[in-house]
């Protein structure tokens, strides 16, 4: 009888060497080990919420399974913690630290941390919260040739707004839609704010740049000029365009503020110009689109007066509806971009705090 010869695969487990392999900055290859306790990484929350200004901890722990040890002993733990993009392919780094050695990247230099409460948290914490660090967060821990990931999202509290330049609907390419918003106190929405404004009752029949480079519009209300009168309530979706060719407006994101927002009290009505040095007589700047949009959402600011804002459009907010100032609905009313040199408006303020 022929002997039966059986072969038994092993599995190899090991890292693709780099030179300077201490260094923070070298991406590494890991190969997982099979063998021994299994290194495991836990966001005790999977979202955190916080507001621009504040400060917060993004959560996160390791350990072995079936052990009460944060590590082996044997191998020095790297902690990188990076931001996830719309593009899954591609990764912010945010902040990494193995041992003493530490490093933070790009705009949270200087705002981020290690909570670092025990040996084995690896929370990480951001203060001076940005409109832009909403999003995603990976929190990676590696030992030797183990590694895990957490992710941990961080919503913060706000409003969305649709906008439009002075030039009309459908006017900005991706690039400018990005720059008006940042021009008006704010940042260019993400899907998931912009759906969950309209969950929030938001309601626009004009298509606007997302974040990750699609073109969508909330509506509640069904009607003929706005995907029809017999379609359900949703957020349409015109899918991805050029972001250089394609033309579209724009929905924005603001959170709160560190400042005083207010109708300035005058005893004349002023042109652009005039509302600009008023504001500036007053110790302010004359406000931007999302600071009232902030003020109105947030705060629950309301004035029936139609007021300059800094991008030459007249506006005012509206939290309680009544007549002759909104009498359907809470909200910012446009007037329009009147004439700069001709027409007289009161003027909204803003003075930030130290």
């Amino acid at each position: 009888m022929k002997n039966l010869l059986f072969l038994v695969l092993i599995s190899v487990c090991w890292a693709e060497p780099h030179r300077d392999n201490s260094s923070l900055d070298h991406e590494r290859i890991i190969h997982v080990q099979e063998n021994g306790p299994r290194l495991l990484v836990v966001a005790e929350q999977a979202k955190i919420f916080s507001h621009r200004g504040g400060n917060v901890t993004l959560p996160c722990k390791f350990y072995h399974e079936h052990t009460s040890t944060a590590g082996s002993g044997t191998h020095k733990i790297r902690v990188k913690w990076t931001k996830l993009t719309s593009d899954y392919l591609k990764e912010v780094d945010v902040f990494v630290a193995m041992g003493h050695h530490k490093k933070s990247y790009g705009n949270y230099q200087g705002r981020v941390s290690l909570r670092g409460s025990s040996e084995n948290d690896a929370s990480l914490i951001i203060t001076n919260i940005m409109l832009e660090d909403y999003g995603r967060y990976k929190c990676e821990v590696i030992e030797g040739l183990e590694d895990d990931t957490a992710v941990v999202a961080l919503n913060l509290e706000g409003v969305v707004f649709p906008y439009s330049p002075r030039l009309g609907r459908y006017n900005l390419n991706f690039h400018e839609a990005e720059r008006a918003c940042l021009d008006q106190d704010s940042v260019i929405a993400s899907f998931d704010q912009l759906y969950d404004a309209w969950r929030s009752g938001l309601d626009w029949c004009n298509a606007g740049w997302l974040s990750d480079g699609s073109v969508q519009y909330p509506i509640t209300k069904p009607r003929e000029p706005c995907g029809g009168k017999n379609t359900v309530p949703g957020v349409r979706n015109y899918g991805f365009w050029d972001k250089d060719r394609s033309r579209y407006d724009v929905f924005c994101f603001t959170s709160n503020f560190n400042g005083r927002f207010y109708y300035l009290i005058h005893p004349t009505k002023l042109t652009y110009d005039e509302a600009v040095q008023a504001c500036l007589k007053d110790g302010a700047q004359i406000a931007k689109v999302g600071q009232i949009f902030a003020a109105w959402k947030l705060l629950g600011y309301d004035r029936c007066d139609a007021g300059w804002l800094a991008d030459g459009s007249v506006r005012y907010p509206i939290s309680r509806p009544r007549k002759r100032c909104s009498p359907n609905e809470a909200a910012v009313r446009f007037v329009g971009f009147p004439d700069k040199k001709h027409k007289l408006y009161g003027v909204y303020c803003f003075r930030a705090y130290n």
